[in-house]
């Protein structure tokens, strides 16, 4: 299969994975915005909200990195610039759920 195909079906399946996931994530935002911090941290803590938080953020990252790599790879001539420019992309959307991951795997 051709990287671009690929690329393009990584996209539909992980945005159609994100609809239920952010459908569920904006109606527990609603649910708890008026919270307080308490309410709020229990919430996070328990098993079923810590593991669809993972889940949506891995899916946001992974979508938003492969949205973001097809700007660069229409705008950007330099292909130097261009894949340095997808390496710090990818290391971004790697690194900032799995901080974000284990930030709520050790609330309290």
């Amino acid at each position: 299969m051709n990287s671009v195909t690929k690329k393009w079906l990584f996209m539909k399946i992980s945005s159609a994975i994100l609809v239920p996931l952010m459908i569920w994530f904006i109606v527990n935002l609603i649910s708890i915005f008026d919270k307080d911090y308490t309410e709020v941290v229990n919430f996070l803590t328990t098993q079923p909200s810590k593991i669809l938080v993972s889940l949506t953020l891995v899916f946001a990252y992974f979508f938003s990195a492969l949205s973001i790599s097809e700007v660069f790879e229409d705008y950007i001539q330099d292909e130097k610039i261009k894949n340095a420019a997808n390496k710090a992309l990818n290391i971004f959307a790697i690194i900032m759920p799995l901080i974000t991951i284990i930030v709520i795997f050790n609330l309290n």
